[in-house]
Parts: structure tokens; sequence; C-alpha cells
């Protein structure tokens, strides 16, 4: 197993053009008078933008033609290039690996349940966490994404979930969950200039419900404070792993930092203010934190917490000796937290075969 280092900074390359994605209504509309145009047709491209998922101007007809390439330019620069797309679970599931401007890589994951419509995005070009059971921490950090970046993973999800690219025919997106390629509060105001833009009212925005979007971090402690302060009420999610200081410094090496006392206070804290049940993420590694002792310790440490616990079957990677936790272990964990009065979830593993699963994305080219 190869080691990597820790990496809360990101290296300092080259962001994309400013897009509309970047700005807040009223940016927009000064950027578009600076072209010389009335501030009204900013609605217009935002209107085109987050409510039919177009992010082509010579397609916006209602913009009068001699200036749809000036618009464009301004407001619209390209930021992903789609290289490929690869489909499972009979249609389901979507993983998408898009080109930045820079060459770098990065991929999302759409998928359809019966009632709801998810895309899993991504926040960073890889990432520094360096958690050893990951693909994307063991590839390493390349740059944060800009927050147009981020948002224009969604609008594209949207689009192929309007023009009825899953199985089951067009359909509405209902979530994100930022649980793909990077630490999103690592990446802090870009994400939260995304989170903005996807829950503010149409048509300056996705008009997403705040509930229905899934921040997740490995426990970057002071960004978490941050965002309970933000009034977003996005829903937090928090990499453990492992319930016990020893085991975690290994498999999450943040928490050589931040212990794990520290960050559920900080969860709690988060919970507090928001009022909302977080989400304790838990990949099931086979004779690596799958004990039944563990499970009693996690559990006795949740019980008094507004938290549930979403079991994960650990996902292969390339490399990898680590292997999930047989079936019988896994029910038997669920119910010793089960039994101390935790809630638990055990995830339905989309896109495996794929390499579109938790902890399997790679971007590779």
């Amino acid at each position: 197993m190869t080691t990597l280092p820790l990496v809360l900074d990101a290296p300092r390359r080259a962001l994309p053009p400013t897009h509309l994605a970047d700005l807040d209504d009223t940016a927009a509309r000064a950027a578009v008078t600076e072209l010389g145009l009335p501030a009204y047709r900013a609605d217009q491209v935002a209107r085109h933008y987050f409510t039919r998922f177009e992010h082509d101007a010579a397609a916006m007809t209602d913009l009068p033609a001699a200036v749809r390439k000036q618009v464009g330019k301004a407001l619209l620069p390209p930021l992903l290039t789609e290289l490929r797309s690869a489909v499972t679970d009979r249609g389901a599931t979507r993983k998408t690996l898009w080109r930045l401007h820079d060459g770098a890589l990065v991929e999302s994951v759409l998928m359809r349940y019966p009632r709801r419509i998810t895309v899993c995005i991504s926040s960073q070009a890889g990432c520094g966490m360096a958690c050893p059971f990951c693909a994307t921490g063991q590839g390493g950090l390349t740059r944060n994404l800009s927050a147009a970046e981020i948002v224009e993973q969604v609008r594209a999800a949207a689009r192929v979930a309007a023009d009825g690219g899953l199985r089951g025919g067009p359909g509405r997106l209902s979530n994100v969950v930022f649980m793909g390629m990077g630490e999103p509060l690592a990446n802090y105001r870009r994400v939260l200039t995304a989170l903005r833009r996807l829950t503010a009212p149409r048509p300056g925005g996705f008009g997403l419900a705040r509930r229905s979007i899934t921040v997740s971090t490995v426990g970057v402690v002071p960004a978490i404070d941050r965002l309970a302060a933000e009034n977003l009420d996005v829903t937090l999610a928090v990499s453990l792993h492992a319930p016990d200081d020893g085991l975690r410094d290994t498999l999450v090496p943040i928490n050589t930092r931040w212990k794990v006392a520290e960050v559920l206070a900080a969860a709690d804290a988060y919970a507090g203010r928001t009022g909302r049940r977080y989400s304790i993420e838990y990949a099931m590694i086979r004779d690596i934190n799958d004990q039944p002792w563990r499970a009693d310790l996690l559990g006795d440490l949740l019980a008094p917490r507004l938290a549930h616990v979403n079991l994960i079957p650990l996902n292969p990677t390339p490399g990898s000796a680590w292997d999930a936790s047989p079936e019988r272990v896994e029910r038997e964990f669920v119910r010793r937290l089960e039994a101390r009065g935790v809630h638990v979830t055990v995830r339905d593993t989309r896109g495996r075969d794929i390499d579109g699963a938790c902890g399997q994305l790679a971007a590779a080219p």
C-alpha cells in the first residue's frame, strides 16, 4: 500500500474563465452591462442555463442573434468536455468522465432511484486526503474546481435526466451529493458559491431543496463550523470509517489533526444549529474495522447524538488488498448498532462494475 501525504491546500493552478455560475444575480447583471447590453439579458441567460439546462448561447433564441456570441464568451465559456460515459444498472446509472480546460480530469455519476434522481459530483480534481482504501485519495490532488465547474456537473446531469438519458424516461434531477472526487470542505469558498447557485430560486439558480443536497467531509472541523453558520441547512455527511483514533489515524489521515471526538463535536454543533440529523459514512472493510467491539463502540458514541449510520460495503479498487466485509459480519454490525438505538442503513451500491461506486472514482483517461 502506497502512503501519500495529507494535502489540505490545493496546488495553485489557473482556474477557468469566470462563468455565469460563478456569479450571483447582481454580478451577472453587472457583467452584462459591461458588454453594453441591458441588465435583463443576464436574467434571460440565467433562465436558459438554470431552468432549461442550456449552456450554448447560440441556442438562446430570445437573445438578439448579433449578441449571442458575445454573451456566450463572457458568461458561458466552455468548462467541461465529455470524454466518455458508461452506463450500468440496466440504464439507471451513468458515469461521465470530464476533461477540464487545463486537461485535469474529474468524474460524476448520475443515478435514478424509484423516487429520486441523484447526481454525485466532484469538488476537486483528485483528492489530498490520502485515505488508503479510496482510489481517488490514492491518486493525489491536482487542483480545486471552480464553483462553475462544480455547478456545470449538475447542469449537465439535469439535462441528461430531462432528456431521458436514464432508464425510465425523462425525469427531474432532485438530489445532489458532494461525494465524488475531492474533499468538499477543503475547497470551501467555491463549494459554498456552488451551494448558493444550487439552492437559489430560479432563474438565478436551480432552486433545489436544501435538504436534498448532501455535503460529505472526512472531518475538516473548522470548515464544518463555518458551514454551520452559513444558514444553508444542507445535509452533512461525515466519513468516519472507524470509531477509535488508533485505526482512524490510518484509514482517514486527517484524523491525526482532528480526532474522532473533535469531528463528532463539530457535527453535533452543526446538527444543533440546523436541526438536521447528520450521516456517519462507514466503509465496511473485512477484518479492519468490522469487529463486533467496534460496532459497540460506534453505537455507544452515536446513541445520544442526532446521527444515523450509513454502512458502505467496500468497493474494490486497483491494487488494494482490502475487501468488503462478509454479509454475516455486516448484519451483525447492523444488529449491534440498532441494539443501541442507532438508526442504520446499508448503502445501495451503484456503478461498481464501471468503477463508479463510492471510493472508486479515479478519472482514468
